[in-house]
């Protein structure tokens, strides 16, 4: 088999995953979308491996531990992953990343005119009767 099939597989699984990781909301999608990433360098790994093997004397099969080591990190990886991405669906109530990057950022995503958020919540605080923490606010 030649060296371009697998290749070319792997560039189409690489920009699939590309895809994925650049397009989707969903933070277990863009997980699995860096896992098909992950899978295209590993089949890239093992045929440029089978390939350098067939020309040199030697068969040291350094892409195939390459790709094991991968796979390892890879499995690392997922779990840690899924790990974050259970603790903050349980705290903020969802795994859309453009939701969580704009709470992390302090912007609400109600805010359309631009307008401070802080000097909006100590305002709400007042009138709701918590005073003292409006006045160290202010």
């Amino acid at each position: 088999m030649h060296l371009a099939y697998p290749a070319v597989l792997a560039a189409l699984l690489f920009c699939t995953g590309l895809y994925g990781v650049l397009a989707r909301r969903n933070a277990i999608l863009v997980l699995m979308s860096v896992e098909l990433m992950l899978n295209a360098v590993n089949l890239n790994l093992v045929a440029f491996d089978v390939w350098l093997s067939r020309a040199a004397e030697e068969t040291l099969h350094s892409g195939q531990a390459l790709t094991l080591f991968t796979i390892a990190i890879a499995a690392a990886e997922i779990g840690i992953g899924l790990a974050i991405v259970l603790a903050v669906h349980r705290n903020r109530g969802t795994a859309d990343i453009d939701r969580l990057r704009d709470t992390a950022e302090g912007h609400d995503p109600d805010d359309s005119d631009g307008s401070d958020s802080d000097a909006r919540t100590a305002e709400e605080a007042a009138r709701s009767g918590r005073t003292g923490k409006a006045e160290a606010t202010a």
